[in-house]
């Protein structure tokens, strides 16, 4: 699978990152010229978790997105798709209680996290309004969502280069730091297919998230959405 579609097939999806779970975390320091650390640190803030509070990190990968909140001393979930992905993070933190679950069908009870984080893996969900309804329900009320993931670039200069570096740097690059630089075609794409920061705000909203508002992160090539929960998955 090499070309994105908003139509995405999920157990192609998984499969893929599978693929590349071994290499996955320097592919990406590689590919974002070390800002995605930068960008962990910007969703670690935004969350603002404290100790003893419950938080699902959603789209966790090998878990590298999970270790800011267990060290805040929260009670972490790292919960990914991908089996490849979940086998390389037990390698990596087996101190972190790695789940298998879908976004769109969470194994977790309604209510129960203080606060929910995906990033950069919201895009690659088959059903993004069924996520983001599913993250509210099984957050408290008044549990807080923090969502990073990649936008679009607020300045039209930059937006230029930014899409000529996903369509053309982006792949050879891949080409020599991961085992399936096809995946990364899929994930330009992806980029390139997504909604940009007020379209998303939108669907968070009609999941029912209150306080929605977004920052942009590196000129808007990334964005930091966040909500709250204002009650139980009904509106109460």
């Amino acid at each position: 699978m090499t070309r994105a579609s908003l139509d995405k097939q999920p157990q192609d999806v998984a499969a893929m990152f599978d693929d590349v779970a071994e290499k996955y975390d320097l592919t990406n320091d590689v590919l974002s010229l070390g800002q995605t650390r930068l960008w962990r640190r910007a969703v670690a803030q935004a969350l603002d978790v404290r100790p003893g509070e419950r938080v699902l990190d959603l789209g966790a990968g090998t878990g590298t997105s999970s270790l800011p909140f267990a060290a805040a001393g929260a009670d972490t979930v790292p919960c990914d798709f991908s089996l490849g992905m979940l086998r390389e993070g037990k390698k990596r933190h087996p101190e972190l209680p790695l789940t298998a679950g879908d976004a769109t069908r969470l194994p977790f009870a309604d209510g129960v996290f203080d606060a929910v984080t995906i990033s950069f893996a919201l895009r690659n969900v088959h059903d993004t309004d069924a996520a983001l309804r599913e993250m509210r329900r099984v957050a408290k009320p008044g549990g807080r969502l923090v969502i990073c993931e990649f936008s679009h670039p607020t300045y039209r200069p930059l937006r230029t280069v930014y899409t000529e570096y996903l369509m053309r740097a982006l792949p050879p690059v891949a080409r020599s730091v991961s085992s399936n630089p096809d995946a990364y075609v899929y994930l330009a794409e992806s980029i390139r297919a997504w909604p940009d920061q007020k379209a998303l705000a939108g669907r968070l909203q009609g999941a029912g998230w209150k306080g929605v508002a977004w920052r942009n992160l590196t000129g808007g090539i990334v964005a930091l959405h966040r909500g709250a929960n204002p009650g139980a998955p009904g509106g109460r």
